[in-house]
């Protein structure tokens, strides 16, 4: 007897998903057709499974509210980007650009500055806190923070994500020590973590909280990254909000146009240079993609 069920997928690995459906955990393949059509199933999303003799299949996706490249989940309610000033640190256009990814879906953004105890990251702290995020310092080793970040995403789907090393695994353990998850030592040669996390997993929080905790990157890894139209950038950058619409020209793209409200704004130390800096690297990027790439 085939059953039809629904339910949400906690976890993908090597082509099976881990469907939870309410009552028990299912494992499934997907239907060949959804990888045809470029529609791979992902963490987080709601789909339809039938399940026959203890076997599942994913049958269909149902809509998502957004979906990600990398980190590669779904239907998430914010996403929370570690990030840290000590063994490895963290360069602000990796920040930015994950940041920007997400706003350019809506979805909400919490900074998270780990490894305090070792080093406060003032610099971080000021960057992203005058660019209108909400940043939570916390602490693996001391707990410092940590309650703060569980009050933060409490009643969320949310993502962790970050660089390679900056401790979202040890965080996690910290929120959920039964969890028990492995967490790498960072390399003192390379000065970047080795990845522990090799897939991608939805983690219970008590009644209504899930995480989903995604494998580290490294700068060379965001050439994997989604490429935001250059037309939407300046929306992804919740900085550049109250100038735009006040430059002389209404296609402005802040860069060398006359009389352009946010490049006065970064020349009077209104926004931060790191920020501006990722802007015009990022609409540099941007600038290379056609429209007809994007809808392959």
């Amino acid at each position: 007897m085939t059953e039809r069920k629904t339910g949400r997928i906690l976890r993908s690995l090597s082509g099976f998903y881990d469907v939870h459906t309410g009552e028990k955990l299912v494992t499934c393949r997907a239907r060949g057709i959804l990888r045809k059509e470029g529609n791979s199933p992902l963490t987080g999303d709601m789909v339809e499974i039938t399940v026959e003799k203890g076997k599942g299949m994913v049958e269909k996706i149902l809509p998502r509210k957004n979906r990600f490249i990398r980190p590669a989940v779904a239907n998430i309610d914010a996403l929370v980007v570690f990030a840290a000033n000590v063994n490895p640190v963290t360069e602000p256009y990796l920040i930015d650009r994950v940041a920007a990814i997400a706003g350019d879906q809506e979805v909400p953004v919490y900074v998270c500055v780990n490894k305090c105890d070792l080093d406060p990251a003032l610099d971080l702290v000021r960057i992203y806190e005058n660019a209108g995020f909400p940043v939570i310092c916390t602490s693996a080793e001391t707990g410092e923070g940590v309650e703060a970040l569980r009050e933060a995403i409490r009643g969320k789907l949310v993502a962790f994500t970050g660089n390679s090393g900056v401790g979202k695994s040890s965080i996690l353990n910290r929120l959920a020590p039964e969890l028990k998850l492995a967490t790498g030592e960072v390399s003192e040669k390379l000065g970047r973590g080795r990845h522990t996390t090799r897939h991608v997993e939805l983690f219970r929080l008590g009644e209504d909280t899930y995480v989903a905790d995604t494998p580290g990157f490294s700068s060379f890894d965001t050439d994997q990254m989604e490429v935001i139209l250059k037309e939407n950038l300046q929306y992804a950058f919740p900085d550049f909000g109250k100038y735009i619409g006040k430059c002389r020209f209404d296609d402005c793209s802040h860069r060398k146009e006359p009389d352009c409200a946010v490049r006065a704004a970064f020349e009077a130390g209104k926004i931060e240079k790191s920020r501006y800096d990722s802007y015009l690297r990022l609409y540099e990027k941007s600038s290379q993609i056609n429209l007809w790439e994007l809808k392959k």
